[in-house]
């Protein structure tokens, strides 16, 4: 009996690991999965001047299996994937690793460094956000061409049909549609596979492209031309951040089953198989990966490449979603709405605003570039300096969490920066050609962001002159207690050590106060969640007058409820309907204080006037809260 249930449990555990590794391949899988439809055409671009011959082929091959190799089998699956804080991963999750390492003299310059870093390589992930969907579906959808000359003009309509079809999806969730997303990536793989191997078996000679001297005489006998194909050659690779980012909702395990079962053979696959089909007749290289397909398999093949290229913007847009809600929990961007768009999964949520702006940059690519080879000169350049970030953060993961010797760590992720400089310094050529692009977008997005951060900063600085230590509050109460009236008032602050201004505003014009007074200080941890045990902390400082501290992770959405739920498990009852909140409502004056530029503080004034109002933002009942504006000079 005894072995039979542990065998059903064996089973169960078993059943359950390959249900995620599937999943992984549907959400992970996606971005990377898609590339084939242009990766190796891109190479033999007519501006690399690189002609389809034999050894440019080949090399361009061994280029592609032994990037693959390095940067997604090694960099990111051996190394990377251990650096998960707390089970979480992505940019902002292995800078806030990294901050948590740094204590003492010296920390907060370091800390800036890492963080200004950190926030790089996020800001960078929005124009990828933007140009995955547009050149995914626009190389899919280009397939049509092929079948009839007919479609050439309703390609870019198309596009832009599906693309707006995704964005509108978005509001939905992935919940529903999500199941679907593994099995059909898994499909994608196999067809993928099966074209390669069947244009492999007619030309077996691409095999010997698996040794590295191949690699190295393309770049001996073609010099610059050769180095400027790794800006095409990085295409394969784009995928690589989706695997770190995505480790919360899978786990290492699945993820790397996923890679090494069914992702990397399919696409080595196909590549190698376009790559024989170019030694037999180089003029295929107008579209290798459509032209493997037979012909009564054309049309099917564009309806599967439109369907996989949809589900790698959805991994995507999910992405930004996700980076969006961690930028909000610590404190660099300002409160927009977040809908939750599942009640059992925390990672599932749709934001609006990200959604739509994502959506305006998509169509204007598509309008703008036309044609994925035009786009594909505006791709690389972001996700190359992304995984430049993600190389030197590793690096100090290593040193500082795993507690490797210097040499040691300096010889591995050497290696591995030094490979993504090369591709980053290759695609930095393409900067004038469109490359420009998610540089902007990531600029733009950083420059918000820091600008958000060091408001907030100068902010609390300017209010903290104004207040006072809810210690001295407290002990004025004492000496001079005011007039209580019945109730419960709970004052937000932002700094746990000062009181709230609108507490002194009452105070020193009503000459009142509440019979329980709560001054409440939501803080964000460097970690993704914070166990429900450790999330309040109550301290009464007088008789019936509390500091309450609250701590979430940057994974989670503070509510209201779940709060004052945590203070009466600690025997301090609030009761809702009997509770006021008292918010204070900032209008920031620009000024020529010290602090920050005056544009920048215009800036930061705007983007303050229009965050999401925290009563909605931390479920608050409107119709007990009480807004007290207050005017700050900056």
């Amino acid at each position: 009996m005894h072995e039979t249930s542990v065998t059903r449990a064996h089973q169960s555990v078993k059943a359950n690991a390959w249900a995620l590794t599937l999943g992984a391949l549907g959400v992970v899988f996606g971005d990377i999965g898609t590339s084939p439809l242009y990766a190796f055409r891109e190479c033999f671009a007519p501006e690399h001047h690189l002609g389809v011959s034999h050894d440019n082929v080949l090399g361009v091959l061994s280029l592609i299996f032994w990037s693959m190799t390095m940067v997604i089998s090694v960099k990111y699956l051996a190394f990377v994937l251990r650096a998960d804080n707390r089970g979480e991963g992505g940019i902002l999750s292995l800078m806030a690793l990294v901050l948590r390492s740094y204590e003492g003299k010296g920390a907060d310059k370091r800390k800036w460094v890492i963080t200004m870093l950190g926030l790089a390589g996020a800001a960078l992930l929005y124009g990828d956000g933007a140009i995955t969907p547009a050149i995914s579906v626009l190389s899919a959808v280009e397939g049509l061409s092929l079948i009839t000359p007919v479609f050439d003009h309703w390609v870019v309509p198309i596009t832009i049909f599906i693309i707006n079809a995704v964005f509108l999806l978005q509001r939905f969730g992935t919940a529903r549609i999500g199941v679907i997303f593994g099995p059909v990536i898994l499909i994608w793989f196999t067809v993928l596979g099966a074209l390669g191997l069947n244009g492999i078996l007619q030309n077996q000679e691409v095999l010997l492209s698996l040794s590295p001297t191949y690699a190295v005489r393309f770049f001996l006998e073609n010099g610059w031309e050769g180095f400027v194909v790794l800006g095409s050659v990085v295409l394969v690779v784009t995928g690589g951040e989706a695997l770190y980012a995505d480790m919360g909702h899978f786990g290492r395990s699945p993820i790397r089953r996923a890679w090494f079962l069914v992702a990397m053979p399919g696409l080595l696959l196909n590549y190698f198989g376009q790559g024989a089909l170019l030694l037999k007749d180089p003029e295929s290289i107008s579209n290798p990966f459509y032209l493997l397909a037979p012909g009564w398999g054309l049309l099917p093949l564009v309806l599967l490449s439109t369907l996989a290229t949809v589900i790698a913007s959805q991994a995507l847009i999910s992405g930004v979603f996700s980076v969006t809600r961690q930028a909000i929990q610590l404190g660099f961007w300002p409160r927009i709405n977040i809908i939750h768009t599942s009640s059992r999964e925390i990672g599932q949520i749709y934001v609006p605003f990200m959604n739509w702006a994502l959506f305006a940059g998509a169509v204007w690519l598509v309008l703008t570039f036309k044609t994925s080879s035009n786009l594909a000169a505006a791709y690389g350049v972001a996700v190359t300096m992304t995984m430049v970030v993600t190389a030197m953060l590793a690096f100090k993961v290593a040193r500082r969490q795993w507690k490797w010797n210097t040499t040691v760590a300096v010889l591995v992720f050497g290696v591995f920066l030094a490979v993504d400089l090369a591709f980053f310094s290759s695609n930095a050529l393409k900067i004038t050609h469109g490359g420009w692009v998610p540089l902007a977008i990531g600029a733009g997005v950083y420059m918000l962001m820091t600008t958000w951060r060091t408001g907030r900063q100068v902010l609390y600085r300017r209010l903290k002159e104004r207040s006072m230590s809810i210690e001295d509050f407290c002990q004025q109460l004492l000496r001079r207690p005011p007039l209580r009236v019945s109730g419960t008032a709970v004052y937000m602050a932002g700094d746990p050590w000062g009181v709230p201004v609108p507490l002194l505003h009452n105070i020193k014009h009503n000459k009142i106060l509440h019979e329980r007074v709560a001054i409440l200080t939501i803080l964000t941890k460097e970690v993704p969640t914070v166990p429900k045990r450790e999330r309040v902390e109550i301290q009464e400082i007088i008789p019936n007058f509390y500091r309450i501290l609250a701590s979430y992770g940057f994974m989670e959405t503070p509510k209201m409820k779940h709060i004052l739920e945590a203070c009466r498990n600690q025997d301090i009852h609030f009761n809702v309907n009997e509770t006021t909140f008292v918010l204070g409502r900032e209008t920031i004056l620009p000024s020529t204080m010290p602090g920050m530029s005056l544009w920048r503080e215009k800036i930061f004034a705007l983007m303050s006037k229009n965050a999401q109002r925290p009563t909605a933002f931390f479920r608050i009942p409107p119709n007990q809260v009480i807004e007290v504006g207050i005017q700050v000079e900056i």
